[in-house]
């Protein structure tokens, strides 16, 4: 049995067939890499843990739907079978239109999986093709039309804003599109540039034009409008779902929960510790202690990331259960900083939780630092 309180997994997939332009994730072109031997060590990290119960369970990459059916459905099997699946609320597994061939399908089909994330971006030919992307807007119809038919209804999609050469009027058809399909969720983010990316390259070149500052507050303005005038609910800072669509996997993360990180280059949270795993897959397969470092979290970076994490969420911070976990009033902690943001409309408090206004999640990160304690 696992000593361990954690309900949630991660499981990291790290092959791709193609590198996008904007990622800076844990990943490696498919060809010529050892799956079935990296899916073989990612087992025996997953047994180690003895896990038999979780409520949300998410293969991410990479991309999973990238591996071989056989390694697939050898992966989902292995991953359930000692899991109590009347305790298993959510089951996601990402996936890119141009990887769902009829194999992947039948055994994501014929598995627990219960959601898929699909890695849409944007619904735009040209804009597809200058971040990267080898998929169109063809495939993800045809895709999404797919999995419905195969019994998928909890379908999400992530779309990036704020891409290069991006125009208000291209995001606003996004949007549409999006609204168009009737899916339950989507995850809109606005991209960001990451070191050790083409992109970042190319910027240092001075080779790449992204909109404004104001362009990008302008455009994330009218994404939360127009869903949550549309019937989505605005519960995460990027993250829109309709009612009872949120995504619970990534609710662990916002809770500051712990779970378990599992695969080349995861991280995970467990018994205080956050822990990253070995990124490069020869690495990984190699080292018996698949852990390349772990931080035991001090009592003050525990409450830093209570904050932080909490006030992502539309529900924000609850007073009693900060006080539950840390013995002490969230007033003594933030009393003035708390009180200072209020006045500046940024944070509000509504039955015992305190919560970002709409300005707040705009200028999320300016209100994360008054957070830092000294």
């Amino acid at each position: 049995m696992s000593k361990n309180k954690a309900t949630a997994a991660y499981i990291h997939i790290p092959f791709c067939s193609h590198i996008c332009y904007y990622c800076d994730f844990a990943k490696v072109l498919m060809t010529g890499q050892p799956v079935a031997d990296y899916i073989d060590e990612l087992l025996k990290e997953y047994d180690s843990y003895q896990i038999t119960s979780l409520k949300t369970l998410y293969v991410g990459g990479g991309t999973p739907s990238v591996l071989p059916a056989d390694q697939l459905e050898k992966l989902l099997t292995h991953l359930t079978k000692n899991l109590d699946l009347g305790e298993l609320e959510e089951f996601t597994v990402e996936a890119n239109p141009s990887d769902l061939t009829d194999e992947v399908l039948a055994v994501l089909a014929s598995s627990p999986v219960n959601r898929i994330s699909l890695g849409v971006q944007s619904f735009d030919d040209k804009l597809l093709k200058k971040i990267g992307r080898t998929h169109t807007e063809a495939q993800v119809y045809r895709a999404i039309e797919r999995l419905s038919a195969a019994g998928f209804e909890n379908i999400t999609i992530d779309l990036i804003y704020g891409l290069p050469n991006q125009t208000m009027e291209m995001v606003e058809r996004d949007v549409k599109k999006f609204l168009d399909l009737n899916l339950p969720h989507v995850a809109l983010y606005s991209l960001i540039l990451e070191d050790h990316t083409i992109f970042m390259n190319r910027q240092r070149r001075g080779h790449l034009r992204l909109p404004s500052d104001e362009r990008n507050a302008d455009m994330y303005e009218y994404i939360v409008d127009t869903l949550t005038s549309n019937g989505y609910s605005h519960y995460e800072v990027s993250n829109f779902g309709k009612i009872g669509y949120e995504s619970k996997h990534n609710l662990t993360y916002w809770d500051n929960a712990e779970y378990y990180g599992i695969g080349a280059g995861a991280s995970g949270y467990l018994d205080g510790i956050r822990y990253k795993n070995h990124g490069p897959i020869h690495h990984y397969l190699r080292e018996e202690n698949k852990r390349v470092n772990e931080e035991i979290l001090t009592r003050k970076e525990m409450i830093e990331e209570e904050m932080f994490l909490g006030l992502r969420k539309r529900s924000g911070v609850s007073r009693e259960r900060f006080q539950e976990k840390f013995k002490q009033k969230l007033e003594d902690v933030y009393g003035m900083i708390i009180q200072d943001l209020i006045a500046q409309k940024l944070l509000f408090e509504a039955e015992g939780r305190i919560q970002m206004t709409e300005k707040g999640f705009e200028l999320g990160n300016e209100v994360f630092e008054r957070f830092l304690l000294d």
